[in-house]
């Protein structure tokens, strides 16, 4: 659609109903409303990390056109499919604060979700890991014939690892069932696009690999859909890689230990807040429907910051995970090194407890 929120071929509407459409654009809001609150708690030092998805909501079209049992293989600015498949605010804003109702036992970095439950694998910091494991894990689910496929995001910088290239050959020459859906935000960090690569982009490599590949704006939800329900068309019924270069726009800082203003004229990103806004433009869409007004936004951001709010509050309260899981959930049964460190620890606690205080911890060891 246009930026007034026009579909600009009728033939293309994503077909969803109003329900379907608010649910989208309210996740929107309530995402937006969360990393601002959880981006100035950072900021007055409450949490250690965060980061925003300012100027990339739209990619939430993509979580809207998956199958629920479809395995994600995110980056780090996914939060969208987690809001979209379930998620709560309490268990995203528990997992920042890495307290006892963290997901992932308190042993991950903020915004670095995983969940079983909703098929999302754990993220980790080093880039483009995940590219080479999607490929893999499609190849299984093709094995198993259950006909769901691997999900697979990462940013045009991560595009220049190894591991891309490595994940891409495997997943065409093993004909793996898996999307591979690069960000293509602007910035890898501090470097531009400009200074990434000489070649169209990221989709020209993919067609280089024998990969059906389509670029697409990345801040229009329904192209964001319609793009990602096709290629998991091709991908379910084909046992085919597809490649999806979503053209974007990081608008905020990469992250809380970052500052885009050293690198990037702040006009820049006030024209394109101002111009291609991908939450606005999907206001426009609805308002354009009748099904929104200012009265129904003004309510929305209301209640979306008091979830967030309420959440803060009670999950700063909370104590860390228990000690215990220092040790646990690597193998079956504790090494007998892990024994030997759980013991020093456990002496070290009790010889010196000025030093190693336990009081903060659900339990200690």
């Amino acid at each position: 659609m246009d930026h007034s929120g026009n579909l600009l071929n009728e033939t293309e509407h994503p077909g969803l109903d109003k329900d379907q459409v608010l649910n989208l654009y309210q996740k929107m809001i309530q995402l937006n409303v969360m990393d601002g609150i959880m981006y100035d708690a950072q900021r007055q030092g409450r949490i250690s990390f965060y980061m925003t998805h300012y100027g990339e909501e739209a990619l939430i079209g993509i979580a809207a056109a998956l199958d629920s049992e479809d395995v994600v293989f995110g980056q780090y600015r996914e939060a969208y499919m987690f809001l979209y498949r379930g998620l709560t605010v309490d268990e995203c804003v528990s997992q920042c604060f890495g307290n006892e109702l963290d997901m992932n036992k308190g042993r991950q970095m903020p915004v670095h979700y995983g969940s079983k439950k909703y098929n999302f694998q754990t993220i980790s910091s080093p880039l483009a890991t995940q590219i080479p494991q999607a490929a893999g894990s499609a190849y299984a689910l093709k094995m198993a014939g259950n006909r769901n496929i691997s999900v697979c995001f990462f940013g045009e910088g991560a595009a220049s690892e190894g591991d891309f290239h490595a994940g891409l050959n495997m997943a065409a020459t093993l004909s793996c069932p898996v999307i591979f859906i690069c960000r293509n935000n602007g910035y890898a960090i501090s470097t531009p696009s400009s200074e990434q690569y000489k070649g169209d982009g990221i989709a020209s490599r993919g067609l280089g690999y024998g990969i059906d590949t389509i670029r697409i704006d990345g801040n229009d939800i329904w192209a964001c859909y319609n793009a990602t329900k096709k290629a998991r068309e091709i991908a379910v019924t084909s046992n085919k890689p597809v490649l999806i270069e979503a053209m974007t726009y990081r608008a905020g800082h990469h992250s809380t230990s970052d500052d885009s203003t050293k690198y990037r004229n702040k006009k820049e990103v006030a024209d394109i807040i101002q111009n291609d806004n991908p939450i606005t433009r999907l206001r426009h869409y609805i308002e354009n429907h009748g099904w929104w007004s200012q009265e129904d936004e003004d309510a929305c951001r209301k209640q979306a910051r008091k979830t967030v709010l309420d959440s803060f509050a009670s999950a700063e309260k909370k104590k860390k995970p228990a000690l215990e899981n220092l040790f646990t959930d690597v193998y079956d049964e504790l090494t007998p090194n892990l024994e030997a460190q759980k013991k020093e620890l456990r002496e070290l606690i009790a010889k010196y407890p000025e030093y190693y205080p336990t009081d903060e911890f659900k339990s200690s060891i």
